[in-house]
């Protein structure tokens, strides 16, 4: 994707901010987040999360819409996907995140690193809203070795992983297993594994 813009982000903002005034979803955002056009795509996804931040139950209808794009074969859809669902769990009070769990934690192993990598990152949003889905959630995150991705790519989906245990470690139920996760990755080949990681231990393995 090209790279955003400063206009592309102003343009997001207004979108977002006419849909919170008047209360009602532009149809065009839920169109642009499947355009093969760069800008189109961002403009909308951003203003989607902008969204999320302001009035979310303006988006939760919208639920399946944005568990469909799990499937798609494109990785900006999967990528948008898990972000939207992820920002609307703390709205979610069908529980409808708890029936596409094993969808969205299949991204780990997608073949692309990008929504692996964000699917971890966005772990932390997910615990926050629903701390009873931490066993499980942790226990996906720790086992990113069993993923079909390359070493090197398993370090930096790690370090994401890492950034969500950041996020919610003080409601974590198994915290000795984390830290132990953490500690390899002090070890890790990728600098950004390393840095993070010791971030983490600064910080929780006093």
């Amino acid at each position: 994707m090209s790279k955003p813009t400063v206009k592309w982000e102003v343009t997001a903002k207004r979108l977002a901010k006419k849909a919170v005034k008047d209360k009602e979803l532009p149809p065009e955002l839920l169109q642009g987040i499947l355009s093969k056009e760069d800008k189109t795509r961002y403009t909308s996804f951003r203003a989607l999360m902008n969204i999320c931040e302001e009035q979310p139950d303006l988006l939760y209808p919208h639920w399946d819409q944005f568990v469909d794009l799990l499937d798609r074969e494109n990785t900006h859809s999967k990528y948008i996907g898990c972000y939207l669902l992820a920002s609307l769990a703390a709205v979610d009070r069908d529980n409808k995140f708890e029936e596409v769990f094993d969808k969205y934690y299949s991204l780990l192993d997608d073949k692309s690193v990008i929504p692996a990598a964000h699917v971890a990152r966005n772990s932390g949003k997910i615990v926050i809203a629903k701390p009873e889905l931490e066993p499980r959630i942790t226990e996906r995150l720790l086992s990113i070795d069993a993923t079909r991705h390359e070493p090197g790519h398993k370090e930096l989906i790690k370090s994401e992983a890492i950034v969500a245990f950041n996020e919610y470690f003080a409601v974590a139920k198994d915290k000795k297993k984390i830290i132990e996760f953490v500690k390899q990755q002090a070890k890790s080949k990728s600098p950004k594994a390393r840095r993070t990681a010791k971030k983490f231990l600064e910080t929780w393995a006093k």
